[in-house]
């Protein structure tokens, strides 16, 4: 028999991220764009490690750890719930969480992005925050305040939208969110085009990089 095959992520959250198909439980996808189409706001160096380093790292490490486990073969999504709140999955957990939170982070940018959303997520973000512009002051603040490493996230969380920042691996799966798009405040996605500068990094991704498309599917999707 041939060797079993499992998406990485569910219909639901998929929302536009190319489906990773694969005989491992987690596989690196590659990047949904060339390494030099986010320039000048994030450059092809930044890229390089980011994806083939940092990623590659959890997807390894995540892969080593569950093979010949329970959660072998098991999807992602599924492994960073069920051990969300399990201490003694610490490591598990980080590498499952960081391995999804990178790649849904990839697709939450885009060349050209940046911009106001349309239709219906606009709509919902006008709603649900009063206008585009405390959304965005929302936002950029989970990311500038959020110390050490970690995200940023726009999620729904039952039936609103909110703003919500997580540490180092945490993402929203883990207490029942819906994550729409992300921005990684982890160092290693900025600090080789921006130093120590966060904000100009937030700044440049809403007005730059985000993918509203992607969260707008995401929506929809629910």
């Amino acid at each position: 028999m041939g060797a079993l095959f499992v998406e990485v992520f569910s219909p639901r959250l998929n929302g536009g991220v190319s489906k990773v198909r694969e005989a491992v439980s987690c596989e690196l996808p590659n990047l949904p764009y060339e390494y030099t189409a986010l320039e000048p706001y994030i450059s092809k160096i930044t890229l390089e490690f980011h994806h083939d380093k940092h990623h590659a790292g959890y997807v390894a490490k995540f892969n080593d750890a569950v093979k010949g486990t329970d959660y072998d073969r098991q999807p992602i999504e599924a492994v960073i719930r069920a051990i969300a709140t399990d201490a003694s999955q610490a490591g598990l957990f980080n590498n499952a969480a960081q391995a999804w939170n990178h790649t849904f982070y990839w697709n939450s940018m885009k060349p050209g992005g940046g911009g106001l959303p349309t239709g219906e997520l606009a709509q919902k973000i006008d709603a649900d925050f009063g206008c585009f512009e405390k959304f965005a002051e929302a936002f950029k603040t989970a990311g500038a305040t959020q110390f050490g490493s970690g995200w940023a996230w726009l999620v729904l969380d039952g039936d609103t939208l909110k703003v919500t920042k997580t540490l180092n691996a945490e993402n929203p799966l883990a207490s029942g969110q819906i994550p729409l798009m992300t921005m990684d405040v982890w160092e290693h996605a900025y600090y080789l085009d921006y130093q120590n500068k966060r904000p100009d990094y937030i700044e440049t991704f809403l007005n730059h990089l985000v993918n509203w498309e992607f969260a707008a599917q995401n929506l929809a999707n629910v």
